[in-house]
């Protein structure tokens, strides 16, 4: 029995010393290329080994910033997204002439944006997402990326509008008025574009009117009426708005 043992132990070293072995004898294009055919192949768990390997091998080679963009995609593909930011965040910081700089950045929000959960739940990838999405947008504003980055903003943003809204409901619910007035405004203030924002400036209006807070009322409702003539709740609020002036 121990013999068998030992002639497998020395089969698996032989086997793990030949395939070192032979990386070791490559040169960087060599092994830039045998680490891109098991990317290509999605072998992602052997192409981060390559990809490690050659940025420790050739710190100083052109193929080196391939290495670190690849690595960084190894560990996205292979939904490690956190460590996939890290990645792409090294290439963007050391290698700022990189051919890859300008995708590295769209991947590093890309990363965050896979990170970001239900709008229920914390929010601190989301921000990171927006963050790095208008980075690569004011960093490379004619990039042909820069519309699904925009997209992505504003479905994020959405989400953003979405818990804070949520949040002022729930207020409203428990009758905690003033602080529902407080969220509602914060959703239309800082989500303005989003279509949470004139649902919530009805509802900071509605509650005004029944606290009989009516100057204020009116006051949002001008803003309401200038800021959101297509809203569904346009034709009420505008009404409303020309019958309190009028008095």
């Amino acid at each position: 029995m121990k013999k068998v043992f030992g002639i497998i132990l020395l089969a698996v070293l032989s086997f793990g010393c030949s395939g070192s072995y032979e990386t070791a004898m490559m040169s960087a294009d060599e092994h830039l290329a045998y680490a891109m055919e098991m990317y290509n192949d999605e072998d992602f768990q052997f192409s981060i080994r390559e990809f490690q390997s050659i940025i420790l091998q050739f710190p100083g080679n052109t193929v080196n910033d391939d290495a670190q963009y690849y690595l960084a995609m190894s560990y996205f593909n292979d939904d490690q997204f956190l460590l996939a930011a890290y990645e792409f965040s090294k290439l963007i910081r050391d290698i700022k002439g990189s051919e890859f700089v300008s995708m590295s950045q769209f991947m590093l929000a890309e990363s965050y944006y896979q990170l970001s959960p239900p709008y229920p739940l914390e929010q601190s990838y989301t921000k990171k997402a927006i963050t790095e999405f208008q980075a690569f947008i004011d960093f490379f504003p004619v990039d042909a990326k820069g519309e699904e980055a925009e997209r992505k903003i504003y479905e994020l943003n959405m989400k953003l509008a979405e818990k804070l809204y949520e949040s002022a409901q729930i207020y409203e619910r428990m009758e905690y008025f003033n602080a529902s007035l407080e969220y509602y405004t914060k959703v239309y203030e800082t989500y303005h574009d989003t279509e949470y924002a004139p649902t919530a400036l009805h509802r900071k209006i509605t509650i005004l009117m029944e606290k009989e807070k009516f100057a204020l009322a009116v006051e949002n409702m001008k803003l309401f009426v200038d800021k959101y003539p297509d809203s569904e709740h346009f034709s009420e609020v505008k009404n409303l708005y020309d019958e309190m002036s009028f008095d």
